[in-house]
């Protein structure tokens, strides 16, 4: 009898719970990076002007681990009710091509929600460098193989296989030397223990604004907002082109009419003045997209890191 109860009871309150409008309590949003990083600060960004449309709290939860693999693996097992979102960075795609064995399907169990910003990586050095464009660079490293180093947050990352692939294409042999994440790599460079910083517009726009570093090269197909001055990396080594970007997603499986309607949602978020204001601040450009957009670029892009790793012979983790 008392079963029965609290059988009638759970079903009473499931009920109860499903015909409440969504969203009817806050909402998470996991980062899989610390606090303080850019794409911390676009969480922050991007949760508040959220909360507003919604009229629910967002709460940013910083999960960290792995290299964003953590967070992200937490968000695949939640239950697919659209109260937990995860910000997936460009690192995101760079997990299948690196991980012997991936602990979720990225393109099943995670549901793709929209794009929040895009942006490029900088190539630079600092301002005492005797390289002044990036032919300078190219140069120089073909006529000294493994003379040359370059920083990362650690092996598989990004700046990690950004430099690879501009080995490949450059036929250089630019030295790989990663660090355990953070800042490592700018500071690294600022200090002058390394010779060329791969990084993201993001981080880098404040240093080259400041006169503390000097940008060689953009790496997006065109000439960027932020930087109209700089050359893409593309003028000098045809072909080579690094994107990186932030966008949301869901735990897989969750129902397409909540992943549509969060996705509009996420539209009028973004089309807040200060939230478009503050993303092109960061160096980005503000973009939405419709889920399936997203979920075909992130699906490119594993297959673009997928052979940089093959051809560059780089040890799976």
């Amino acid at each position: 009898m008392r079963y029965a109860q609290f059988a009638l009871l759970y079903l009473f309150s499931t009920v109860t719970a499903l015909a409440q409008p969504f969203p009817a309590k806050p909402l998470k949003l996991v980062t899989p990076f610390p606090p303080g990083g850019s794409a911390d600060i676009i969480a922050r960004v991007t949760a508040q002007s959220l909360a507003d449309v919604l009229g629910q709290p967002v709460v940013v939860d910083n999960r960290p681990g792995a290299g964003g693999v953590v967070g992200s693996e937490f968000v695949a097992k939640q239950a697919p009710d659209g109260y937990t979102l995860l910000l997936i960075s460009g690192a995101y795609p760079v997990y299948p091509a690196m991980l012997k064995n991936m602990p979720f399907d990225p393109l099943k169990d995670i549901a793709m929600l929209s794009m929040l910003t895009s942006y490029p990586f900088v190539i630079s050095v600092v301002p005492q460098s005797r390289f002044k464009t990036l032919g300078d660079l190219v140069a120089h490293a073909r006529a000294n193989p493994g003379k040359l180093n370059y920083p990362s947050a650690g092996v598989g990352t990004v700046h990690h296989l950004s430099g690879e692939l501009f080995n490949a294409l450059a036929g250089t042999d630019i030295q790989h030397i990663p660090y355990r994440g953070g800042n490592a790599p700018l500071t690294e460079t600022l200090a002058g223990r390394a010779d060329v910083l791969f990084e993201a517009m993001t981080l880098s726009i404040g240093q080259i604004q400041a006169g503390k570093l000097r940008a060689l090269a953009v790496t997006s197909r065109e000439r960027w907002k932020a930087l109209p001055d700089t050359p893409t990396a593309n003028e000098t080594l045809p072909g080579y082109e690094v994107n990186s970007f932030i966008g949301l997603g869901l735990t897989g499986g969750t129902p397409a009419a909540l992943v549509e309607r969060l996705n509009r949602d996420v539209r009028k978020a973004l089309d807040d003045p200060d939230t478009h204001r503050r993303f092109i601040e960061l160096g980005g450009e503000p973009r939405a997209s419709s889920p399936e957009e997203m979920r075909s670029f992130v699906a490119s892009e594993i297959e673009k890191w997928k052979k940089v790793v093959a051809a560059r012979n780089i040890e799976k983790q």
